[in-house]
């Protein structure tokens, strides 16, 4: 898959949206940190071309170091899920990270996990057939 193609896009805004519902794990546990939530949007932001891969990158960076120091694992798999939402922006296959640390975090807070990789398996895009999933450019 090129980066940057539609198909890298749909998967940013695929790997925000499974990070964004497992937000509120980390948001309960720590309200004032907006680091993960700014992470949620850069990825949004790259998607629609708004921001630049370097910016997605950094917010990437702050919502894991967000994780490094949440007080509960549900709170630390939730900013891990943003942080690869942003993270889509430089590397596409972040996207399915994003997705896996979102199942931890429901997991870790004692949530119905096949329910949420069901709701991620209806949400994922349908990627154009020549995306082969690898890096190029």
């Amino acid at each position: 898959m090129q980066n940057n193609s539609d198909d890298h896009h749909a998967l940013a805004l695929w790997a925000a949206d499974c990070a964004e519902r497992v937000l509120p794990l980390f948001e309960a546990a720590h309200p004032a940190d907006k680091r993960p939530r700014d992470a949620i949007s850069a990825a949004r932001r790259w998607a629609k071309e708004k921001l630049s891969m370097v910016a997605a990158r950094q917010f990437a960076l702050e919502a894991h170091a967000a994780a490094r120091e949440a007080s509960t694992e549900a709170a630390r798999q939730a900013a891990r899920a943003a942080g690869h939402a942003a993270a889509t922006a430089h590397v596409p296959t972040h996207a399915a990270h994003a997705a896996e640390y979102a199942v931890k975090a429901v997991t870790a807070q004692g949530g119905n996990s096949a329910a949420e990789e069901h709701w991620q398996d209806q949400k994922l895009p349908q990627l154009s057939p020549d995306a082969s999933g690898s890096q190029s450019g």
